[in-house]
């Protein structure tokens, strides 16, 4: 894992906007892949450092994140895995670039079954206002998650960031 490096991109699913705002470790294959599946399903929260450090030294210091979020997990399913992902990389990545991490979203409902496993449209009609912010966003926000797949996920969640005025969404994802 010393050999990723993280990639920052100006074109994704997240924006019409062709200016930088992802940073990633590549594409969900190889290596990459089994370390998001060893981290989700097998229980290796260990392997949140590498991976949430090498998404920490990708992000440009032009985006001044004032504070990183991640994406919520369904409570039952962070029950049923002792944990949520996505928050241990954003408090790795938080701690390297010396800001707080803050848990400012909540899901407001929970979907049914795994996104992974649906398509767009379905994933869609699942999420659609499913995220509130449960405090008061700064500027500019720091939103991880581990996959990115049709973005809707991170876009329902910066929707409700940027609804309780959050100015700038930048995003980080351990694979596209």
């Amino acid at each position: 894992m010393a050999l990723l490096h993280a990639q920052v991109s100006a074109h994704s699913p997240l924006t019409r906007e062709v200016t930088p705002h992802l940073v990633s470790l590549g594409t969900y294959r190889g290596v990459v892949r089994r370390a998001v599946r060893d981290l989700k399903y097998a229980g290796a929260r260990d392997v949140s450092v590498p991976l949430g450090v090498a998404l920490a030294r990708g992000v440009p210091p032009a985006w001044a994140v004032e504070v990183v979020t991640s994406v919520p997990m369904p409570r039952a399913r962070e029950a049923e895995r002792g944990f949520n992902q996505s928050a241990l990389l954003g408090r790795v990545i938080a701690r390297e670039l010396g800001v707080p991490y803050l848990p400012l979203l909540a899901r407001t409902s929970a979907q049914a079954g795994q996104q992974a496993k649906v398509s767009g449209s379905e994933r869609r009609a699942h999420l659609a206002g499913a995220f509130r912010a449960v405090a008061t966003p700064p500027a500019r926000v720091l939103l991880v998650d581990d996959v990115l797949t049709s973005g809707t996920t991170l876009a329902e969640c910066a929707a409700a960031l940027t609804a309780a005025g959050a100015q700038e969404i930048r995003f980080a994802v351990v694979a596209r």
